[in-house]
């Protein structure tokens, strides 16, 4: 299936759709789908095969991956299903002189801006909560994914939503501005890139329009000398290599402290080696292609050049068309493009430091703040420093990954605003101030 792109003015029609189902339905905001979002969940399930093939056949993502990307779907929906009522319940408060009721009412059209490397996970843990509180919604999904986009469109009106209520918008990059500036919108949300972001939240703020922006990461997973290197092994991996590394949570630095380096390198290194690269549909494939040509040599050439300014590649480095080889980098330093740049592939950079104080200004030092790790068998400790990290998430012994529970986002380049939970779902709400003189 090849993108078929609608015009301009087919995209306004679709958001004069959205606009009117809003308008009629405004009055009943505070009785909540919850029971056809359930019914989402029930469709992402029952056709789950489905689905992943269809991830996996446009992005190249391991199969049996693409089928927990599905499951996550589901779960979101069900997360949101049984709490949204709970998130967004009036808050009352009394006084001598008033009483006041905090409101959360929809806004309206909400834009979603969505990625391709979680073609269906990223657009849920969007949609769900924005529609739960009353909003519609339409989407620009990744251009290279148009099966994804189309198919979740269709889910919601299977589920028995009304049309307008999630609309796919299969728009040219170009034409994203004018969506944003069209009165009908009131509010965007990006998963991206950082020029994508950059783009985006210009343009809205032009408009004075909110903006949620969740862009890259160049998340440090920390190793310190007491960690158990077994359990670590085992979560580094996962950190690194899952969807071959497209993930903007991956961990992509490996700051492993001087007692444990040489331990650590040998054993990451006999778990990257037995990685199979293969075929996505292959049940026992590691590492699929990556989705594009054009990543997989972006990525070589940060590789090259971070070697040319001293690097040293231990490990894979060989190029396929897509296919990038499972890599490791020693010796990396600020200043290099797989230290400073976000690394979109199967790489991983492995540096050692000498204390806690170091690995703070190592991890520190990229322009993105999305999340760290830090594996230590002394959390206790390690936990009264967790302040001294730039980032929107802190994780002690576990790899860095977004929960329906808990907010989800960055700060510095990494983004703003949050996904997920409570702070999610009020995230494209007017949250009104009502009071009553007594």
């Amino acid at each position: 299936m090849t993108n078929q792109y609608i015009s301009i003015e087919e995209a306004f029609q679709k958001l004069e759709l959205a606009q009117q189902l809003f308008l009629k339905n405004k009055n009943k905001f505070q009785i909540r789908p919850k029971d056809k979002i359930r019914k989402v969940a029930e469709i992402l399930l029952k056709k789950e095969d489905e689905f992943a093939k269809i991830i996996s056949g446009e992005m190249g993502k391991p199969v049996k991956e693409s089928n927990a990307e599905i499951e996550k779907s589901a779960l979101s929906c069900n997360f949101y299903a049984d709490n949204c009522d709970e998130f967004l319940k009036d808050r009352n408060y009394s006084t001598e002189n008033y009483d006041a009721i905090v409101r959360y009412e929809p806004y309206g059209v909400i834009l979603g801006v969505m990625p391709w490397n979680f073609p269906f996970w990223q657009v849920f843990r969007f949609a769900v909560p924005t529609i739960l509180a009353g909003n519609t919604v339409v989407v620009k999904h990744a251009s290279n994914v148009p099966k994804s986009a189309q198919a979740i469109e269709d889910i919601f009106l299977e589920a028995g939503f009304e049309p307008g209520t999630y609309q796919n918008l299969s728009l040219e990059s170009k034409n994203v501005a004018q969506i944003i500036e069209h009165p009908y919108i009131k509010a965007v949300s990006l998963t991206g890139s950082e020029k994508a972001g950059s783009s985006v939240a210009s343009t809205a703020g032009k408009v004075i329009k909110k903006s949620v922006l969740e862009l890259g990461g160049s998340n440090a997973f920390i190793v310190l000398n007491d960690a158990d290197l077994d359990d670590t092994i085992e979560k580094a991996m996962n950190a690194r290599f899952r969807n071959a590394g497209q993930s903007c949570i991956a961990a992509k630095r490996f700051l492993v402290q001087d007692g444990i380096y040489d331990r650590f390198l040998e054993k990451f290194k006999q778990k990257t080696e037995a990685l199979k690269m293969g075929d996505p549909f292959d049940p026992s494939t590691d590492i699929g292609p990556l989705a594009r040509v054009d990543l997989a040599e972006d990525l070589e050439k940060q590789v090259n050049k971070s070697v040319e300014m001293g690097a040293k590649l231990i490990l894979g480095g060989k190029r396929d068309g897509a296919y990038y080889q499972p890599s490791i980098l020693v010796d990396a330093k600020p200043g290099m493009p797989v230290f400073n740049e976000e690394t979109f592939g199967p790489l991983a950079v492995i540096i050692k430091f000498k204390d806690f104080e170091e690995a703070v200004e190592l991890s520190n030092s990229t322009s993105f703040g999305l999340g760290v790790s830090i594996c230590t068998s002394n959390v206790e400790e390690a936990l009264k420093k967790e302040h001294l990290f730039e980032e929107g998430s802190v994780f002690f012994n576990q790899l860095v990954r977004s929960d329906p529970k808990l907010p989800f986002g960055g700060v510095k380049h990494s983004g703003f605003g949050r996904e997920l939970s409570e702070d999610g779902i009020r995230e494209f709400v007017n949250t009104k101030t009502i009071v009553i003189a007594k």
